[in-house]
């Protein structure tokens, strides 16, 4: 990765709310809670470096302090850095207290400058789930990206956002669980970037931790 790091590490989680499911009201040890919102906001780190943050949903159904980590840049980044100029990857995911991969956006940027300019810019987005061998378990509902400018720009705002759903073993109704994923990229004409993240939980377990970050 080609890019200078900016800014310091600012970091926030919003709880939706606290009330445990009614599903699990019976149960003297509740584990499931309810809707929660959660935001992450990083630099980028320098290059051949990368940065995360990650949130877990403590025992009372509240997120516990965010932990932000520094170390080398992936394999993947470190093959895609040997590009023309800039690039930057992001992961926004959601696991299980079981560390399972429930649901993921990525977003993949490159862009050029020149004389103060972005001169080409570009951002694009993926997005994985986890089935279940009975054909079940999450699912993508939608996804969209867009970029605001692509060419000749003073700065690239990219956004990308996707919708999952889950049936299976955990619920078969279908309508308790859906993790809604939303990640920012802001690549600017002296090389520098930010990367935002978001997600939006119908409800939570105890343990499901969010992992972000970018290289």
């Amino acid at each position: 990765m080609s890019i200078a790091a900016v800014s310091a590490v600012s970091l926030v989680a919003f709880l939706g709310g606290t009330r445990v499911a009614t599903a699990q009201e019976s149960d003297p040890a509740p584990k499931s809670c309810d809707g929660v919102r959660l935001t992450g906001e990083l630099p980028v780190p320098a290059p051949g470096q990368a940065v995360s943050g990650q949130i877990t949903i403590g025992a009372d159904c509240k997120p516990e302090p965010v932990s932000v980590q520094h170390g080398p840049a992936s394999a993947r980044s470190a093959r895609t850095a040997t590009a023309a100029g800039h690039q930057l990857r992001g992961w926004n995911e959601m696991y299980d207290c079981c560390n399972i991969r429930m649901t993921g956006l990525y977003t993949a940027s490159s862009w050029d400058t020149a004389n103060g300019r972005v001169t080409t810019a570009g951002t694009t987005a993926t997005q994985e789930w986890n089935r279940e061998p009975w054909d079940a378990g999450w699912s993508l509902t939608s996804q969209t990206a867009k970029d605001d400018c692509v060419t000749d720009c003073a700065e690239v705002n990219s956004e990308a956002h996707a919708d999952f759903a889950y049936q299976g073993v955990f619920d078969p109704t279908g309508d308790w669980y859906n993790n809604t994923h939303h990640s920012y990229v802001q690549l600017k004409a002296d090389g520098t970037a930010s990367c935002r993240f978001d997600v939006e939980l119908r409800h939570t377990f105890v343990g499901w931790n969010w992992r972000y970050g970018c290289e």
